[in-house]
């Protein structure tokens, strides 16, 4: 999963604008233009809030440890 590909996808297609979803999560508008368009990169907090946001979970797989 491309965390950061889905985050754009999300913000592109979710139906918002960047202010309403600024407003909802606390990201500057700023940082959600940095995503989209020059796409640099985010910490990870920020993937976090916005994954939340979008309805997703990140979850370590505890299969095979070695």
């Amino acid at each position: 999963m491309d965390i950061l590909k889905t985050i754009r996808k999300e913000i592109k297609t979710c139906g918002k604008t960047r202010y309403r979803i600024s407003k909802d999560t606390g990201i500057t508008e700023g940082q959600l233009h940095r995503i989209l368009v020059k796409n640099q990169s985010i910490y990870c907090s920020t993937a976090d809030i916005l994954l939340d946001y979008f309805g997703y979970k990140l979850t370590k797989d505890e299969g095979d440890q070695k």
